[in-house]
């Protein structure tokens, strides 16, 4: 597959209470690393295995949530490009210069029908993962694997009202593939759609909720089972709130833990899941078999799952 276009979620800016509790979280428990701290006290944060310099940001605010959150593209073409395309579909777009956002090129800023800040980059510097370019092994230098052992940040979950009108963004002018959808048994009303620009299950979804702009979770990726269960020994040794002990997903098939940082907001740690290409058929779930497509390990969905958002 020609990646082209749009490349990966590439970063998010997360509002915490707590500064000092979240970068314990993040940092010291998870084991991302730390890369930065700039002048106004936003904490930057990079996985090991990404050569970006981070995907992660923190904001010390009054309320827990995500800021916005941005996507990178192929190149300052593909940018300029979709710059009208989103325009055609009806968004208001703000150009943003570069340097703006720290160590990034310029960005395209605009808000989706469900109300979340989305935007689009196609330079950040590199600093790589230790393992350089040339003839680079396998493993990174000694104490770079730390915490859940955390690869990159692989997806979000947003909540908010219009999901249909998201999905038919994504699709038509960012050419992602709806990958699954789970709809009401009855109405066949849209209730949570999953889209991806790779091979993966899915890049971004969208769970229906009454109000706009919510933040269900970010997901980062682990190498394997086996560290899914390290990262699940982690989260208790550090007394981390649990909403869903290591189990799998019906929708994606990933193995996954949901956990919260100090601030509410919810994250997971993934492992797994189908190889999804261009000619895969969508898969659609309905609330009949809600259980198995949520947590198909023990068939049981949790309400808080389905509506405690940040």
């Amino acid at each position: 597959m020609a990646l082209r276009g749009v490349l990966r979620l590439g970063e998010v800016r997360i509002r915490v209470l707590d500064m000092e509790a979240a970068c314990r979280h993040y940092g010291d428990h998870m084991g991302l690393l730390k890369v930065m701290t700039d002048a106004d006290g936003m904490t930057y944060f990079k996985a090991w295995d990404e050569h970006d310099h981070h995907c992660v940001v923190l904001r010390k605010a009054d309320s827990a949530g995500l800021d916005y959150f941005a996507f990178k593209v192929y190149d300052d073409k593909t940018l300029t490009a979709l710059e009208g395309k989103i325009k055609e579909f009806g968004l208001p777009v703000e150009r943003i210069a570069a340097g703006v956002y720290a160590k990034s090129g310029r960005r395209l800023q605009f808000v989706l029908p469900s109300g979340h800040t989305m935007q689009l980059y196609a330079e950040k510097e590199q600093i790589g993962n230790t393992l350089g370019t040339i003839n680079p092994g396998v493993m990174p230098d000694e104490g770079v694997i730390r915490g859940f052992r955390i690869n990159r940040i692989d997806h979000l979950l947003l909540g908010g009202v219009n999901i249909d009108e998201n999905a038919r963004l994504f699709r038509e002018v960012f050419e992602f593939d709806l990958t699954e959808r789970l709809i009401d048994a009855d109405s066949k009303a849209s209730l949570a759609l999953f889209v991806s620009c790779s091979t993966k299950p899915h890049d971004v979804a969208f769970v229906l909720q009454p109000n706009p702009n919510k933040f269900h979770h970010v997901s980062f990726l682990l190498e394997s089972v086996s560290d899914l269960v390290h990262a699940a020994d982690m989260i208790g040794k550090h007394r981390i709130p649990v909403e869903v002990n290591t189990n799998r997903h019906g929708i994606t098939r990933g193995a996954t833990i949901y956990f919260f940082d100090p601030s509410g907001n919810r994250n997971e740690v993934f492992t797994g899941g189908y190889v999804h290409y261009p000619d895969t058929p969508t898969l659609t779930w309905d609330t009949s078999a809600l259980g198995a497509a949520a947590f198909s390990q023990d068939n049981t969905p949790r309400e808080s799952f389905f509506t405690v958002l940040t």
